[in-house]
């Protein structure tokens, strides 16, 4: 599944190129996300997301496999797997980061994604509806935090040093998962929300019977 989405913001293109390639900085910005911890340049770190009941975290790593500051376009590939259950998640997303005036940028934003699991299940026909919106937000945090006076002391909030496997923690709040269903709005959720909650009510029929099998085991 591709998507190519556009955002603009408030701030100069060289800002946003800095931040873009600040993982710690940018990762509170995009909703759902949180970063854990660094080894070398593998960021690591859990992604929340939700159908309506359904909830999945996926845990995963992200690496930067292009910087072109040049073209100030960025492309990093991002890989998770379902903490509890079978789903996973890959994405390349390509940023081109272009200056339409000293204090306004835009960023083109491409992800090739493909996932799998009970969200994919439920929510893989919102996603696309539900990416702009998300980038919209993302949009606001990131703008939010370059105009934040103390934005330029974000990267050190962390000041654990690498343990001897080269593995630095990252303290950082734990985000909420973002809910497709909310995102994508009322029409999206008129449309998906009956399958969505019968898939939710088969998946915790599945879940009790399988307990009550390892009970009579």
């Amino acid at each position: 599944m591709e998507m190519s989405n556009e955002i603009e913001v408030n701030a100069s293109a060289s800002d946003v190129w800095a931040a873009f390639n600040d993982v710690e900085r940018i990762a509170p910005c995009l909703p759902g996300a949180q970063l854990t911890e660094i080894e070398g340049e593998e960021y690591r770190g859990v992604v929340k997301v939700k159908v309506g009941p359904v909830n999945a975290q996926y845990k995963g790593k992200a690496t930067f496999t292009e910087r072109d500051q040049d073209a100030m376009q960025v492309v990093i590939l991002a890989e998770g797997r379902e903490t509890r259950g079978q789903g996973n998640a890959s994405a390349t997303i390509t940023a081109t980061v272009e200056a339409l005036g000293d204090d306004r940028t835009k960023v083109g934003v491409t992800t090739d994604l493909k996932i799998t699991g009970k969200v994919a299940q439920i929510g893989r026909n919102l996603i696309p509806d539900v990416s702009a919106k998300i980038m919209d937000q993302f949009a606001d945090n990131l703008e939010a935090m370059l105009s934040d006076s103390s934005s330029d002391d974000a990267s050190s909030e962390s000041d654990a040093s690498a343990d001897d496997s080269g593995v630095r923690p990252v303290s950082s709040p734990e985000p909420e998962a973002v809910d497709l269903l909310d995102v994508a709005g009322p029409p999206a959720a008129k449309k998906f929300g009956p399958i969505a909650g019968l898939i939710a009510v088969l998946w915790i029929i599945r879940k009790l019977f399988k307990r009550r099998k390892k009970k009579k085991g």
